[in-house]
C-alpha cells in the first residue's frame, strides 16, 4: 500500500461515464449516479487518489483523464507516479472497473 500523498500531490481522476451504461433512460439518471459514485469512491485509494466521477455527455472526451495539481498527465506519465509510489496503473484501471460495476448495479437497484 502506498504512503499517503500530501492533497497537492494526489493523483487527480477524471471518470466520464456516460448515460447508456445506466440503461436505456440513463440520461435520466446519470447526474444523481455521478453524485452517488463520488460518494462512494471518496475512500478508494483516496491515500493517493482524488476523484470526479461526471457524465460523459461528449464522446470526444476521453472516458479517464489524469492530472496532478491542475496538470493534465498522459497515461504514461500517470503510470510514472503511480509507479514512484509503489502502485501499479493496470491494477489501479481494473479494481476502479470493478467499483464502477458494483456501483452501477447498486444504483439501478435504488431506482
Amino acid at each position: 500500500m502506498p504512503d499517503p500523498q500530501p492533497e497537492q500531490n494526489k493523483l487527480t481522476l477524471t471518470y466520464r461515464v456516460e448515460p447508456g451504461c445506466l440503461g436505456p433512460d440513463g440520461k435520466d439518471h446519470i447526474e444523481g449516479f455521478c453524485q452517488f459514485a463520488n460518494r462512494a469512491v471518496s475512500t478508494l485509494d483516496a491515500d493517493f487518489v482524488n476523484w470526479q466521477v461526471i457524465p460523459r455527455y461528449d464522446k470526444s472526451l476521453p472516458e479517464m483523464e489524469f492530472s496532478v495539481r491542475g496538470k493534465s498527465l498522459p497515461r504514461s506519465k500517470a503510470e510514472q507516479y503511480l509507479a514512484a509510489i509503489d502502485a501499479d496503473l493496470d491494477e489501479f484501471e481494473a479494481h476502479l472497473g470493478d467499483a464502477l460495476v458494483r456501483m452501477i448495479e447498486a444504483y439501478r437497484n435504488r431506482l
